[in-house]
């Protein structure tokens, strides 16, 4: 059995996507807390580390399972985070907030948490767009220029913000307060599980609400774990060049 106890809970999902489906089962965090050990993350979730690798072992494979994202090119690896993530959230985000808020006029009175629910989700689409238009307009672009630079062998390009450090460490705090609050989301739906009276709409906004926050746990994963990690380090060669 191959041993993931000295590896980060993000390095296990960069290396083996199919592991994020084991730590969505414990409550392991291996998105917004993915610089935490295995060993560390299993015991925080009070789980047993043999029983958490024997299942990653196991892990059957995923959608996501025979692709070796660590591998691409960083610049491909944004590409695909805005046509896939930033897009998802951007079309698919409005689509459940107007269900959301059918629901909520039909069923609200009777389950009040949707309201909660609800106002939630509003803030978190809300703060995701300003979030989008951060990576979009600042961040993203400048990930670019280095590696124009990098290919072209030129030197850093100037950046307003002066190291990328400092905007990383923003979008990271941004993705945490996401995570926490699908947590409450995740917590007043009792698990995205609907009640014995809901209505199929009912039932197909909580389906359409556990899909998005799913998402939104690789969008941050792929993001925190390896474009991040790897811009940083990509900027400190570029500064060591002559």
């Amino acid at each position: 059995m191959k041993s993931y106890e000295t590896l980060t809970v993000g390095q296990i999902v960069a290396d083996k996507y199919e592991a994020a489906n084991v730590f969505e089962k414990y409550g392991i965090d291996y998105c917004c807390h993915g610089s935490t050990p295995l060993l560390e993350a299993c015991k925080n979730a009070n789980v047993e580390l043999d029983q958490v690798q024997k299942e990653l072992e196991s892990a059957p494979s995923s959608a996501y399972g025979n692709i070796d994202f660590t591998n691409w090119p960083i610049d491909l690896l944004i590409d695909y985070i805005l046509k896939i993530h930033h897009r998802n959230i951007r079309t698919q985000g409005p689509e459940i907030e107007e269900l959301l808020d059918k629901i909520c006029r039909v069923h609200g009175e009777k389950h009040p948490s949707l309201y909660n629910v609800q106002a939630l989700f509003h803030d978190s689409l809300s703060d995701l767009n300003a979030h989008l238009d951060k990576e979009e307009l600042v961040l993203f672009p400048y990930i670019y220029e280095m590696v124009k630079a990098k290919l072209e062998n030129t030197p850093l390009p100037e950046f307003h913000c002066g190291s990328i450090e400092a905007p990383i460490s923003v979008m990271m705090a941004e993705h945490d307060i996401e995570g926490e609050r699908y947590r409450h989301i995740e917590h007043l739906t009792n698990g995205y599980t609907a009640p014995e009276d809901a209505c199929n709409s009912y039932r197909l906004v909580l389906q359409q609400l556990k899909a998005f926050e799913e998402a939104l746990h690789q969008h941050i994963h792929l993001e925190n774990n390896i474009v991040f990690p790897r811009s940083i380090k990509m900027e400190a060669k570029l500064r060591e060049q002559p």
